[in-house]
């Protein structure tokens, strides 16, 4: 009888199941230029970065001819892609180029507009369906009626007038509107948006459009003084099209909008949408709230190791962010023993650490009061000797020890 070599067989079987579960999706960013007021090189590369910290994507880049090129020679291979992320305003595409693009969402392609990317190409009357909304160049009536949200619905306004419109830059509320869609399924229904533009009066065909989410544009801040929709899907063909207004970026490069919590968990999040109809990334540990923007330096969720490394720093005055998100997470997992220790020995190092303020470890003795175990007993003794945290380390014992 022939041997069979059963071992070899189940390396290579689990070998073809690890690459199944780790397959990653094709996105593509078109970019290369801009006009005066946006950063394409500053904006296209952050969002990459974004993007492939999901871990869901490969993403390339397509680069077109500066202004004035020959626009011909820009042919993106649109159909290999799972999904296309445009971060172009420029130089019309070619007839062919702009064929090919409608044919692949036409068939089922997906695609991400973002922020200035909505200016461009104004006499496409196939991209400006799929965008649904767009401003500035010479967009008026003709376009399509302004959108906007009151009492709790879309308005369509075809009155006349420009499209295209921002106030100053500043941080704004944003007002979920479609809850259980894919997209916006677990994050926050108000959410605090750091210093960013807020586009209003856009206009377009206004077809097939689902708007998730809105912020008032403030009169104070030379805003319209309406809800103006800042997220909304399209439906094109067999295509889906997630459209988010936010992340201006100019030559300044100053990417504080790229690194709002809000945008870049949209981002992610409406990109796996448009590439596949799902979302599959779980809801962030660290969400932003109605009052303060939460700003993420490295583009993705902070570590537990990052956020104590932060909260050391704290004095009182400052912003709690680090610490409330701290307790945040004890939150989360109080039901998580293993998480629950795991957290318990970092605040037993912040409380052992030197270079920690006396305000971060009152503000932790506090909180390991009610989660924590004997394993805090030693420290909480050291601390209850030094006069700047000896009220709340005695009183951390205390309940403690009475449990």
């Amino acid at each position: 009888m022939k041997k069979i070599h059963i071992y070899p067989l189940l390396l290579v079987l689990t070998l073809i199941l690890a690459s199944c579960g780790t397959k990653k999706y094709d996105a593509l960013i078109v970019t290369g230029q801009s006009n005066n007021s946006h950063n394409w090189k500053a904006s296209h590369t952050t969002v990459k970065q974004i993007i492939e910290n999901t871990d869901l994507f490969t993403v390339d880049v397509a680069i077109s001819p500066e202004q004035g090129g020959d626009m011909s020679t820009f042919s993106p291979n649109f159909k290999s892609y799972d999904v296309v992320i445009v971060d172009y305003d420029g130089d019309s595409w070619s007839d062919e180029t702009k064929a090919n693009f409608e044919s692949y969402v036409k068939n089922g392609g997906g695609v991400v507009v973002f922020h200035g990317a909505n200016n461009s190409f104004p006499e496409w009357k196939e991209f400006n369906k799929m965008t649904a909304l767009g401003g500035w160049k010479g967009r008026t009536e003709k376009d399509g009626p302004y959108v906007y949200w009151s009492n709790d619905k879309i308005i369509k306004d075809t009155k006349p007038g420009k499209g295209g419109s921002h106030g100053k830059k500043n941080a704004f509320v944003i007002d979920t509107r479609q809850a259980e869609h894919p997209i916006m399924q677990g994050l926050p229904l108000k959410s605090m948006h750091t210093t960013d533009e807020l586009y209003g009066k856009l206009r377009g065909p206004a077809e097939n459009m689902t708007v998730l989410a809105t912020a008032y544009s403030n009169p104070k801040t030379n805003g319209t003084g309406k809800h103006e929709p800042v997220l909304f899907t399209i439906d094109y063909g067999k295509g889906r099209i997630f459209h988010n207004v936010l992340g201006h970026v100019d030559k300044s490069e100053d990417m504080i909008a790229y690194k709002s919590a809000y945008f870049i968990y949209t981002m992610q999040r409406g990109t796996e949408w448009a590439a596949t109809g799902k979302v599959t990334q779980v809801v962030p540990e660290d969400l932003p709230n109605l009052s303060t923007p939460l700003v993420l330096p490295a583009y993705k969720q902070f570590t537990l190791e990052g956020l104590f490394k932060n909260a050391r720093k704290y004095k009182v005055g400052q912003s709690k962010k680090y610490l409330n998100l701290i307790s945040q997470r004890i939150k989360n997992h109080s039901s998580n023993a293993e998480y629950m220790a795991n957290i318990e020995g970092k605040m037993i190092q912040l409380l052992s650490a030197d270079d920690c303020t006396a305000d971060a470890k009152n503000y932790i003795c506090r909180e390991i009061s009610w989660m924590g175990s004997d394993k805090a007993l030693a420290v909480l003794k050291t601390l209850s000797s030094q006069e700047e945290t000896s009220e709340m380390a005695k009183y951390a014992i205390d309940r403690l020890t009475q449990k």
